[in-house]
């Protein structure tokens, strides 16, 4: 159980409200997915029903940027090591895709369905100004894009809006997870052809619909699960899709695994399962441990980093920062790297016989340490 210590609170708005700012970098350093992170941040305002965890990971690079996810952790522990671990893939990212942008997250220890109110979400606003700065954040699971324009209209460190920003940055995360699944099957197969393959999306909310749309239209066989059956339903009447169970969705007869929900899917249980020769798709932490890729090589499976081919929605919402303003044309342009960028990890890993992650990862350090 992780204790919290007297805390350094910040100043926080005036208003009358209850919100406190607490520095808990001290007590996270306690956990093991603690990596050197510079600063964690602990809101809360029990009021307004706020609880939540901003960590920042390394701005070498440049200033913090990752999205906040409003999720109900089962405890307060899970919520900071959720942090943590998003936080640092935060960083991984950006160094990958060649951003001028640190690693950071946030975490909102809520149901999105029944507990994310106005309320809420102000408190958070001004839990985001009071750190003046030194956190950009857009939208993740669990947070829309009016959501998004909400904290926007209370916050000025809020990028991925409607209201002066590029919108909802899901359909770009799509279309680099779709860009690098056809790389996979190119390194696999010798072909990117996606006509009568089989892929397994898990997960249907912006990103893993938006995904099934394009794999849709290249004839693509798909199989979808979801938590929500309304939307299994949906998928398979627009797609054509099989639905299946969302606990066997690993074990689906498919040539590509496409997870795109929550992390921690691969793991020495389920990897027993797994059929599929490719693993891509746009969840981050798919792995349950980093050493979880090593028995994917093992096993002949073809891995995708998850920070590398998910990169679309942080290279869409990062342009928004350009001191040349926002360009859609030199965001497409980044986007079409993430097949080129996987096809270097690809053939670096297969002729070091390495796991793909590590690969990534020594080449988001070099960039970082340059």
């Amino acid at each position: 159980m992780l204790h919290i210590r007297e805390p350094r609170t910040l100043k926080t708005p005036a208003g009358g409200h209850s919100l406190s700012i607490s520095d808990i970098t001290a007590d996270a350093a306690e956990l093991p997915s603690f990596d050197g992170h510079e600063r964690v941040w602990c809101g809360r305002d029990e009021r307004r029903g706020l609880t939540a965890i901003v960590a920042i990971h390394d701005t070498t690079l440049g200033p913090a940027l990752g999205g906040t996810r409003i999720w109900p952790h089962e405890s307060f522990e899970a919520a900071v090591t959720d942090a943590l671990r998003l936080s640092r893939g935060m960083t991984y990212k950006s160094a990958v895709a060649g951003l001028p942008l640190g690693g950071g997250k946030a975490v909102i220890v809520a149901d999105a369905k029944t507990q994310k109110t106005p309320a809420l979400l102000t408190a958070y606003a001004e839990m985001l100004t009071a750190l003046e700065g030194q956190f950009i954040t857009a939208e993740d699971v669990g947070m829309t894009l009016a959501d998004a324009d909400f904290l926007r209209e209370r916050a000025p460190n809020v990028v991925g809006t409607s209201k002066g920003g590029s919108g909802n940055p899901s359909p770009f995360t799509a279309e680099g997870v779709f860009l690098g699944i056809k790389k996979a099957l190119k390194h696999r197969n010798g072909s990117a052809r996606l006509s009568g393959i089989r892929v397994a999306v898990q997960g249907l909310g912006s990103v893993g619909w938006s995904l099934c749309e394009k794999l849709s239209r290249e004839d693509a066989d798909l199989i979808v699960t979801d938590l929500d059956a309304m939307r299994v339903e949906k998928a398979r009447r627009a797609f054509g899709a099989t639905a299946i169970a969302a606990d066997e969705v690993v074990a689906a007869e498919a040539e590509v695994f496409a997870p795109c929900a929550l992390g921690g899917v691969i793991s020495q249980e389920t990897l027993r399962s797994l059929k599929s020769g490719i693993v891509a798709g746009s969840a981050n932490n798919q792995l349950a441990r980093h050493e979880d890729a090593r028995l994917l090589m093992e096993r002949g499976v073809l891995y995708a980093p998850d920070y590398v081919i998910n990169a679309g929605g942080l290279i869409n919402v990062a342009a928004e920062l350009s001191p040349l303003g926002y360009d859609p044309e030199a965001v497409m342009a980044r986007l079409g790297k993430i097949p080129t960028v996987l096809g270097e990890i690809f053939a670096r890993a297969e002729a070091q016989k390495r796991p793909t992650n590590d690969i990534a990862a020594e080449i988001a350090m070099e960039r970082i340490r340059r």
